[in-house]
């Protein structure tokens, strides 16, 4: 297949995916009410169009805009995040569509009928990844709001070899490439980075240990029975913090029978544990990996456990072994997406063990390093030494200094957006999104 057919299915399966997430919902549950980590799910739909229309129709063919006076209301940065939820302010859904089905069709033609030079070929991939960023954030609002999940999830079982142990891997220390690399003659179609993931380096690590799973339900619930959000020695200065301004909130908990402090998505109630998916309560399955909980609870569940976070270049070493060699792995398989290897794309939703999906490990034996939840770090969010913006300037300067690394992906991420270099910045309260963590042994 060449590489315009593989763009055109990359671009039609986004916009499929985009309007199943919106036409799923009825009336009432898209006109959401205000919230903190969402977004009007119509605005979302409008402002990815507008990135097509901005960096390709005017930026490469000078077009004119095809909604006049309307820059403000697209443009992430020219509106407030609680503006966008101001009645009347927001075109309707009908005339949002009509924009993005105007702004397709001449992104759909271009594609076909011009020649896919590298910089065009560039724009194109970074639009459609930019649109995929928000589709998760699209299915992770069905997930704050109590709406269902999405319509292409699957509940099909996974295979996999049962382990009754995995306990941690040694990682050997030496050089690691980190990062990837500013250019590289080889990249071919399938081939992107973003800026913060450039100019790849090498980095000297000691040898360390990590667990070959995620942390799971059960292991964290061994720290909530054992109060662990009631023991300030186990929290840091800006835990605290984080934990008192939770306590003064309500929690999501109704019709539990106890009120200490639990994961966002728990309750207990007549003495057994339940998970809120989307618009269901289920039983809390133990060997499931724990998720939406922040950078501050994962960093006291650590502390508890005698514990800590890998480094974000840590995390990487584990998941790609790219130690000095010619060679070089985006994944930890190998150096193409397999989407059989991972839970991504909206399709399983982090409901699967933490042992599953063990046929194809890091090279040290790390499972669903990449899928199922992004991972917490210990590392703030910061460029590489070399770092130059690409041609979305806000992509990650805004983010610097104040956000942690998270690394590998999630369910809900596009399997198409993801590779072992990927940096997702967030801020360490997020407990929305689809976010856990793996844990390293600390040194004696």
């Amino acid at each position: 297949m060449d590489d315009k057919k593989i763009l055109l299915n990359a671009f039609e399966q986004t916009l499929e995916r985009t309007r199943s997430l919106l036409d799923t919902l009825t009336a009432q549950q898209r006109n959401v009410p205000y919230h903190q980590g969402i977004n009007p799910p119509v605005w979302e739909l409008g402002h990815s169009a507008f990135f097509y229309e901005v960096f390709i129709l005017r930026a490469l063919d000078h077009n004119p805009p095809l909604m006049p006076g309307f820059d403000n209301i697209w443009d992430s940065f020219d509106i407030d995040h609680e503006d966008r939820w101001i009645p009347g302010l927001i075109p309707s859904r009908e005339t949002t569509m009509s924009y993005m089905a105007a702004v397709y069709e001449l992104i759909r033609n271009r594609i076909d009928q011009k020649p896919l030079t590298p910089k065009d070929l560039y724009l194109y991939k970074y639009a459609i990844f930019h649109q995929n960023m928000h589709i998760e954030s699209l299915i992770w609002c069905r997930q704050t709001l109590g709406y269902p999940k999405p319509d292409f999830s699957q509940n099909s079982a996974v295979e996999f070899r049962f382990e009754t142990s995995a306990g941690d891997t040694e990682i050997p220390g030496g050089a690691y490439h980190i990062g990837m690399p500013a250019e590289h003659k080889d990249f071919a179609m399938e081939y992107f980075a973003f800026d913060n993931e450039k100019p790849g380096f090498i980095h000297h690590l000691e040898p360390f240990r990590i667990s070959k799973t995620l942390v799971s339900n059960q292991q964290y619930q061994e720290f909530v029975e054992d109060r662990g959000y009631e023991r300030e020695d186990l929290w840091s200065w800006g835990g605290k913090k984080w934990l008192q301004t939770r306590l003064n909130s309500p929690l999501q908990v109704q019709g539990a029978d106890i009120k200490v402090p639990h994961p966002v998505y728990w309750k207990k109630q007549e003495g057994r544990w339940w998970e809120k998916h989307f618009d269901q309560w289920l039983p809390l399955e133990p060997d499931y990996p724990v998720r939406h909980v922040s950078y501050w609870e994962a960093e006291a569940w650590c502390q508890w456990a005698g514990r800590r976070l890998p480094t974000e270049f840590e995390w990487e070493a584990a998941a790609l072994d790219n130690r000095e060699a010619p060679a070089f792995r985006r994944y930890p398989w190998g150096n193409i997406m397999d989407e059989t290897n991972v839970d991504m794309d909206a399709t399983r939703l982090a409901r699967l063990p933490v042992y599953a999906l063990n046929t194809s490990p890091s090279p040290f034996g790390c499972i669903q390093m990449i899928g199922t939840v992004w991972e917490w770090t210990s590392s703030q969010f910061l460029p590489y030494n070399g770092f130059s913006v690409d041609m979305y300037p806000f992509m990650s300067t805004l983010q610097f200094g104040y956000h942690k690394v998270t690394r590998g992906g999630s369910c809900a991420t596009s399997s198409s957006l993801i590779r072992g270099t990927y940096r997702q910045a967030y801020l360490p309260h997020r407990n929305d999104v689809f976010v856990g963590f793996r844990t390293c042994a600390r040194e004696s």
